[in-house]
């Protein structure tokens, strides 16, 4: 992928809450306490969880907190570029907050595991001019499918 197509963000793992907040208070975005709780359960390595997930961790540590207050606040994150919106299939999206390094996904297509890698060559994959059809080409998603450990001795 041509580095100009490469994320710039800090990953939250490295970053505090606080940085956070403050990158999102600069953009225009107010903290509520909600949307804090929907923060800080995205924190964290390989992070890859259903919007229904991620309500469910947020009403441990906020219990009045709403399913639409948790997908409105991934969308505006989505849009912000602060958390990727992965499609696995059939199956419900899922929110990785893994954005500063280019990376692709490998999905266990029996249990779901879904786990961030970074494949060897993928710096220099390219769509040849002819096969862009005109399109402006602005990132690149890469599903590698398989069994997990633990899938493939069952």
């Amino acid at each position: 992928m041509p580095t100009a197509l490469r994320a710039t963000r800090p990953v939250w793992k490295e970053k505090s809450i606080s940085e956070l907040a403050e990158r999102l208070r600069q953009r225009g975005w107010r903290l509520t306490a909600q949307r804090r709780v929907v923060a800080e359960v995205l924190a964290g390595e390989h992070v890859h969880l259903t919007a229904e997930a991620v309500h469910a961790a947020a009403q441990a540590l906020l219990p009045e907190i709403s399913m639409a207050t948790v997908y409105n606040t991934l969308n505006e994150l989505v849009d912000m570029g602060e958390v990727l919106e992965i499609s696995v299939g059939g199956g419900p999206k899922r929110y990785d907050p893994h954005t500063a390094i280019a990376h692709q996904h490998l999905l266990c297509t029996r249990c779901g595991t879904l786990r961030d890698v970074a494949p060897t060559g993928e710096a220099g994959l390219t769509l040849p001019p002819d096969q862009q059809h005109g399109f402006q080409v602005v990132g690149v998603d890469i599903m590698f499918r398989g069994l997990c450990p633990a899938c493939a001795k069952t």
